[in-house]
């Protein structure tokens, strides 16, 4: 994906994408512009990341080769109706608004449009995003190998159809907010025993992250790992069977679904 890259929202989202990219040399610092309508907000990416803002979305969208859209789906029709006349076949869209399907786009800037919609993660600001892409529109194969390389740069990215991007949208979407709250609470399961706060959240934290890479390397299914650290009437025992019983996996299973729901919900909206 070559040329200038403007971002429609200067959120946590868009700021983790953007940074993520120049983090991992994908994009160049002086190829992306934000356009954030917060005078505050404008000031805090300029300052931590020199990115170049701008308050609006056709200012930003002028000269672009590729727009990313980052804001909130209940302001997207705004945004919409402000770049109309501003967008062209000539633009790759890419979308990371939760819920909001690829036809969006053509119904607001023709069906000649090449949209890529993606559901990425906070985790691309320090490149270990996991982001779902489909495409729709007039977007190309090309289009979504760009698109794929994009979040490639700042994680692992997969290519799914687009009626399951609400389903993405509850697990990967939302998930970093429910493996945050857990670490939160492991940690406060260490001080509860005894342990100092900054210690106890650092071996929670590190837990997390060294449990999830051998996920990934060893190929092997959770469960699998779970009973390599599980010995008859031993410790990690007693602890699942308390997990067990107070519904851990329901809960977030049901987290999951829930998310999704909301997801197809703004969808509809």
């Amino acid at each position: 994906m070559a040329g200038r890259i403007a971002v429609i929202g200067g959120g946590n989202m868009g700021e983790a994408l953007a940074a993520g990219m120049v983090g991992a040399g994908f994009a160049a610092r002086e190829d992306i512009v934000i356009a954030e309508p917060v005078e505050a907000r404008r000031k805090y990416l300029k300052k931590t990341h020199s990115f170049e803002t701008v308050p609006a979305g056709p200012e930003a969208a002028r000269g672009a080769q590729t727009i990313l859209f980052a804001v909130k789906p209940q302001i997207l029709g705004d945004v919409l109706n402000q770049l109309t006349g501003e967008v062209s076949p000539d633009h790759l869209l890419i979308s990371i608004v939760a819920g909001i399907p690829t036809n969006r786009y053509t119904t607001a800037f023709g069906e000649s449009t090449r949209i890529i919609r993606v559901m990425p993660n906070t985790p691309a600001l320090i490149g270990e995003g996991a982001a779902a892409v489909c495409a729709g529109g007039a977007a190309t194969a090309e289009d979504l190998s760009a698109a794929t390389a994009m979040l490639e740069s700042v994680g692992r990215a997969v290519v799914v159809a687009e009626p399951l991007m609400d389903a993405v949208t509850g697990l990967s979407g939302s998930g970093p907010a429910y493996v945050f709250q857990f670490i939160e609470a492991l940690a406060d399961g260490g001080v509860r025993t005894g342990l100092p706060r900054e210690t106890a959240l650092l071996l929670a934290a590190q837990t997390v992250k060294g449990s999830a890479q051998m996920v990934l390397e060893l190929n092997e299914h959770p469960g699998r790992l779970k009973d390599m650290v599980t010995s008859p009437g031993g410790t990690t025992i007693a602890g699942l069977h308390t997990l067990e019983k107070k519904g851990l996996r329901g809960a977030v299973m049901d987290a999951v679904y829930a998310a999704a729901k909301r997801s197809a919900d703004l969808g509809k909206g």
